[in-house]
């Protein structure tokens, strides 16, 4: 404090509270006594001083003149929210309330806030040993906390015999000061006490501590009296020696006392009345400096800023700042400015005057779409138009001395009035399949005319007629969004995916998570090489658990045989996820559980599919290259004959040829001219754009024409053609900072790459980076759909256009026709909707008229599950704002058109049908102690005779499977009570049986495979699967039978498909569903199907028809299903449906039994169901939810529940709600079995078994 020290500022605060409130409302803070600042300091970070009150306001200030930076509350809390202190961090203020930790940053955002029961009388807190990392806040109370600062969380609890009010960091320890007046030295990683003094007799009022110095002032209670009264000393302590120093005397009554920031001998000690004094601890006798603070009462707060330039003091209404008035005043030293808002650029003057037209006013420049402009998908029920008065009518009324009256020729009651909007045609939504089953029965001919209106409405879709490129719109229409699954209560097969695709192409459905492939996935299945790799290598013996090939071919040949159906490749993205680079690499999209589901709930980083599926194509070629050679495929055919190799050929020349850009690259050092050569591949090429400012580049040297990269040599201008960016993508010839051997350090090394040869399959990343980069694409017909690639003396040369052309026609050259295949494009949305990725192909590379050079494009947009047919030109065009493409496929002319190659189908492996898995697994592990006689006795399952029992196009197998859930469904439930599907239940295959349907051995089953899931179960699902959690753990599973991984149930089951079998089966769309294959209607005998009649909306479940049919009763007692029992009661069912075919009685068998079924309120009669009896369902059977006709297989949960779940009895969609929405059976929630894998169930009328009431989707 310099001598020319005075009070240079002052504000008010805390701000006068309102007046009395006049009805004396308790709520009211108004006639308060006003009380002064409770809390007050100099921000160590940043130029500002902070100050609190008693009502949890917090205010920070700046600059000399203490002008207003920043102002919150803390949050309310009844017994009130006073605050008591600050600590700085880099990131904001902690503000210690009473009963709360809060911390914002120094703009006023919220950061995080903590309470806690045992928060009951806060007065301090300090920093630790781990730095501003942690803090640890005491009070008048029996615990103290260690907060995380940087989580916002507590991370320990500590109890404590002594009341803390004030706390100050040293350099080794904590010092804590007592409400008894004692000053206990903490450990700041233990916290306990190591150091006690007695400073005051009675409290402490203030203290500091800074370097190796502690003071203090308090008081003493007088006798016989509770007040207390202020010492006249300040105590010193020395913390280097530990000892007590002799105390400062003070007669003015010592009651605030700071240590000098930068002299730390001296301090500053204040009286009460404004009285202050600088002492040296050396040295207190000298008292020289004294100065007196003009205030108004008393002094309340005292501190001294962190620079020792200013100090502040804190009386009952306002706050002074004291310093030098020739002084800058800074709070601290060397800290960053502070950041205030933009100021707001002046109006522009306008003349009003009279004579002034108003369009002299203008209209400010603007990017983005005015409020005022309505999206035009904004639908309102507006009033229509009055009806046209028919003239007519006047001639047939009677005049009368009050008006005119006549017939009543609308027949409309009176006071009623025509309501016209049901006459005028509306937007109509796509029906769920039980809504248009229902409305078939009522009115036959109703699903035809929305179909036909479809069609109407599409009529664009057709490449031939007239349209507009929608891709030019300024936000992505309709074909382009994101298409959500709607999920009534009979779940997703009851979504009509036929809707969004009238074509033969399969879409993907997206409701799984990594379903951002999709695209990807549809890019690659109509690139004929590639596919025709995956599946020539699926048709073999391959075993490896996650190879991605293989997934790949099954996945194209579900695309293959479902001809517009859509499906879903579930087992594809778990494979995907379950690798540890596509872990590494972040493609593994994050789980809606966590993230949210409006919410993206988790901190984590934001999955972007566009920078993903990039990496994702990197990775499936790595992992195409790897599996491809790891086995013999079954034929190379169609490669030995694009490529002239000879038989056998080479795996790695086929790689080669086909996948990879090989090279070798040059490194050349700038400063020592050092080459440095590396041989390399690679299977994706990234393009890269030339500068803006640089024109086209030159065209390739040599005997090579020029025009051909640099768009011609005559071109004037910065045109940028695509063949220029991918020659700079190919060649890749950039500098970077670098090692260099031979100068021994960081150098400016130049890369080029010398190209040797062009795979047959080019892929192409985008890299867009920049608006710039966007405008590129944005130029009409950027993207050819032919090129031409010479490889000549290590260069790169391409063609497109008129330059294709000429070379072809002069033939000088050997060069290589690619034709484009398709791209993955992103789509962006403006917040809150995220960006999505589509597929646009042209299908017709990849059939056989794609051989035929004067083919016309087909050109197919995948949206997913939507698939339709658009033009070349919408197709081609991109847009800046929201459409660029991301990944590029080309494959050579010469191969299109050649994708329907059926080799590998002719010499698909079927080994996999004849092995005994468990066998052979069992006797690899010692057997466990049994012998092979005692497993065979105990064997489910005889394996098929390779030599009798060769499976073919006539064999017919019964099929059965057992579910466990992965992940629960999420309900949202609303406050009126109604649910809806926010994530649906993922169900992974737990067990597939499957059992001889003919022969000498019919009804044995030679099939019956566990499954060994790599993913957390969250429930087993016993009761109804029959699987427990000891079924699936390798070391509890039995001596009987051993855990197969997917892949193989899997194989096996694809063999049997490919070879021609016949499934038969009960509900077999679910079983295929969580399966996750599809099998064609020809290669399907579906018992539900056999046994329902179309006019009763009513499935009928096995058991049921078990029970009518045979009076077996089957899915008896706690243990649930039985796979193998229930295939053969399919096979026996479907034995007596041909005997009743056969004899003509079927129609009133099926009558009969429906009567029956009625009577029994379509529950099966079990005995020791252990589910808690049938009574509880029959109560409510028959009622109209039963009655919904069903979609599918039969697939029943429990009851309902009325709260918002997540997995309410285990795969209970928490939506049994019978008779309407409200009713509830209050039972036990327990979910059947047959769910659709990641699909919400279907309601039950109430708890029984599988066949008991079951609803279902109607097959389609």
């Amino acid at each position: 404090m310099d001598a020319d020290w005075v009070e240079v500022s002052r504000i008010t605060f805390p701000a006068p509270p309102p007046p009395p409130s006049p009805n004396n409302n308790p709520l009211h803070v108004g006639g308060y006594n006003h009380q002064p600042a409770t809390a007050l300091a100099f921000d160590t970070c940043a130029e500002l001083l902070w100050a609190g009150d008693v009502r949890g306001r917090v205010a920070s200030f700046c600059t000399r003149e203490l002008q207003r930076y920043t102002a919150f509350k803390l949050p309310t809390i009844p017994t009130g929210c006073a605050v008591r202190q600050f600590l700085f961090h880099d990131k904001g203020v902690i503000v210690l309330g009473l009963r709360c930790v809060y911390m914002a940053s120094r703009r006023g955002l919220f950061l995080w806030n903590i309470q806690h029961d045992g928060m009951q009388n806060l007065q301090c807190m300090s920093f630790t040993s781990k730095g501003a990392s942690e803090i640890i806040v005491a009070g008048w109370q029996g615990l103290m906390f260690v907060i995380d600062v940087n989580k916002g969380e507590i991370v320990k609890e500590i109890p404590t015999d002594h009341y803390y009010s004030i706390m100050k960091k040293s350099r080794s320890n904590i010092c804590a000061a007592t409400n008894k007046g004692c000053v206990n030295l903490l450990d700041p990683v233990s916290f306990k006490v190591v150091k006690q003094w007695q400073a005051h007799a009675s409290c402490i009022n203030d203290m500091d501590a800074k370097g190796d110095f502690i003071v203090t002032c308090g008081g003493h209670n007088k006798q016989q009296s509770s007040s207390v009264t202020l010492d006249s000393y300040v105590n010193v302590f020395d913390l280097r020696n530990m000892v007590s120093m002799k105390p400062i005397s003070f007669p003015p009554l010592a009651a605030y006392v700071r240590l000098h920031p930068r002299m730390l001998t001296t301090t500053i000690v204040t009286s009460q009345l404004g009285q202050m004094h600088v002492v040296d601890l050396m040295n207190p006798s000298s008292t020289n400096n004294v100065r007196y603070a003009n205030i108004t009462t008393f002094i309340a707060l005292f501190d001294i800023a962190p620079s020792a330039r200013a100090l502040a003091i804190a009386d009952d209404s306002a706050i002074h700042l004291w310093g030098s008035p020739n002084d800058n005043i800074n709070f601290t030293d060397m800290t960053p400015p502070l950041v205030f808002p933009d100021p707001e650029d002046p109006s522009p003057a306008i003349d009003w005057s009279m004579d002034k037209p108003l369009s002299l006013v203008g209209m400010p420049f603007y990017r983005d779409t005015l409020f005022s402009a309505w999206p035009v998908d904004i639908i309102s029920d507006m009033s229509a138009p009055p009806m046209r008065f028919d003239q007519s009518y006047l001639s047939t009324l009677h005049q009368s001395e009050w008006g005119c009256y006549g017939k009543n020729t609308k027949k409309l009651r009176r006071n009623y009035i025509e309501d016209i909007h049901s006459k005028t045609p509306s937007t109509t939504r796509p029906k769920f399949l039980s809504e248009k089953a229902r409305e078939s029965v009522m009115s036959p001919g109703q699903d035809q005319a929305e179909d036909a209106s479809y069609d109407q409405t599409s009529a664009s879709l057709d490449p031939s007629t007239p349209h507009k490129i929608q891709s030019l719109e300024r936000k992505p229409p309709q074909m382009y969004s994101l298409h959500e699954i709607m999920y009534s209560k009979f779940g997703v097969d009851d979504f009509d995916f036929g809707y969004y695709n009238k074509t033969n192409y399969s879409g993907l459905q997206n409701q799984i998570p990594n379903s951002y492939a999709n695209a990807l996935l549809q890019l690659l299945h109509y690139t004929p090489l590639i596919r025709n790799m995956a599946l020539q290598h699926t048709a073999t013996a391959c075993q490896a658990e996650l190879c991605l090939l293989c997934e790949m071919g099954f996945v194209f040949d579900m695309l293959q045989k479902a001809e517009g159906v859509a499906v879903h490749a579930t087992n594809m993205f778990r494979a995907i996820a379950a690798d540890d680079r596509a872990q590494s690499l972040g493609l593994v999209e994050p789980d809606d559980s966590q993230q949210s589901l409006a919410t993206p709930a988790r901190p984590s980083q934001p999955h972007v599919p566009n920078v993903s599926v990039q990496n994702l194509a990197r990775l499936l070629m790595d992992r195409i290259g790897t599996g491809y050679k790891s086995t013999q495929p079954v034929s190379t055919e169609l490669e030995e004959d694009l490529f002239n190799l000879s038989s056998p050929a080479d795996l790695e020349v086929i790689i080669q040829r086909l996948l990879s850009t090989g090279g070798t690259s040059k490194i050349t050092c700038l400063n020592c001219r050092e080459d440095t050569t590396r041989l390399g591949s690679v299977s994706i090429n990234d393009l890269i754009y030339p500068p803006q400012k640089q024109s086209s580049a030159a065209g390739p040297a040599g005997p090579i024409p020029s025009r051909g990269a640099g768009g011609g040599v005559n071109n004037k201008g910065p045109k940028i053609t695509f063949s220029q960016v991918l020659k700079m993508g190919v060649e890749r010839e950039n500098t970077n900072k670098g090692w260099c051997a031979k100068c021994r350090r960081y150098q400016n090394l130049n890369l080029r790459k010398t190209i040797h040869n062009v795979p047959a399959v080019l892929i192409i990343n985008t890299a867009i980076m920049s608006p710039e980069h966007k405008k590129v694409w944005e130029t009409p017909k950027f993207l050819p759909e032919e090129i031409g690639v010479i490889v000549k003396d290590g260069q790169f040369f391409c063609f497109e256009g008129e330059d294709l052309k000429t070379h072809l026609m002069r033939g000088a050259h050997n060069i290589t026709v690619y034709s484009l295949i398709g791209m993955v494009v992103n789509i962006e949305h403006k917040p809150p909707k995220i960006p999505h990725l589509v597929g646009l192909v042209n299908v017709a590379h990849s059939e056989e008229e794609g051989r035929d050079n004067n083919a016309s494009a087909r050109w197919h947009l995948f949206n997913d599950f939507a698939v339709r047919p658009v033009s070349t030109e919408e197709a081609l065009t991109f847009n800046a704002e929201w459409k660029m493409p991301s990944v590029i496929m080309y494959q050579i002319k010469a191969a299109c058109g050649r994708g329907q190659n059926d080799s590998w189908r002719r010499g698909l492996d079927t080994s996999i049908l004849f092995r005994d898995y468990a066998r052979s697994s069992a006797a690899g592990s010692g057997g466990g102690g049994s012998s092979e006689e005692q497993q065979e006795e105990e064997k489910s399952y005889e394996v098929l005779d390779e030599e009798t029992e060769r499976p073919g196009p006539d064999t017919v197998f019964a099929i059965d499977t057992e579910y466990v859930s992965l992940k629960k469904e999420l309900l949202l439930v609303t406050s009126k009570g109604d649910k809806e599907t926010i994530r649906p239940a993922w169900l992974a295959l737990g067990r597939v049986s499957l059992v001889r349907a003919g022969g000498e051995r019919e009804g044995v089953a030679f099939v019956d495979d566990w499954i060994n899931i790599r993913e957390e179960v969250v429930d087993y699902l016993t009761e109804f699967s029959g699987i427990s959690r000891e079924d699936l753990d390798p070391r509890t599973c039995g001596r009987t039978r051993s855990l197969v991984p997917l892949k193989v149930a899997y194989k096996r089951l694809w063999v049997l498909l490919n070879l021609g079998c016949k499934f038969l089966g009960h509900g077999l769309r679910t079983d295929f569903r969580v399966i996750n294959i599809y099998v064609p209607k020809e290669q399907v005998i579906d018992t539900s199907l056999l046994f329902h009649l179309k006019e009763r909306l009513r499935w009928l479940g096995l058991a049921l028809l078990a029970d009518i049919v045979f009076g077996i009763k089957i899915q008896k007692g706690g243990k649930g299903h039985d796979s193998i029992e229930d295939a053969r009661m399919s096979l026996k069912l479907f034995r007596k449906w041909e005997e009743w075919e056969d004899a003509g009685i079927l129609n009133g068998e099926l009558i009969r039994i429906y009567n029956e079924g009625k009577k029994r309120q379509y529950k099966a009669n079990k005995e020791d169901d252990g589910v808690g009896g049938v009574a509880g369902a029959s109560s409510v059977a028959g009622s109209s939810a039963a009655l919904i006709p069903p979609v599918g297989t039969p697939v029943r949960i429990g009851t309902p529940t009325t709260v918002l779940v997540e997995g309410m009895g285990g795969l209970g969609l928490g939506l049994g709600v019978v008779g309407g929405v409200g009713q509830q059976q209050h039972q036990p929630t327990t979910p059947v079995r047959e769910y659709p894998p990641g699909f919400p169930l279907i309601p039950s009328t109430g708890i029984g078994s599988r066949a008991a009431a079951n609803g279902s989707p109607l097959p389609r």
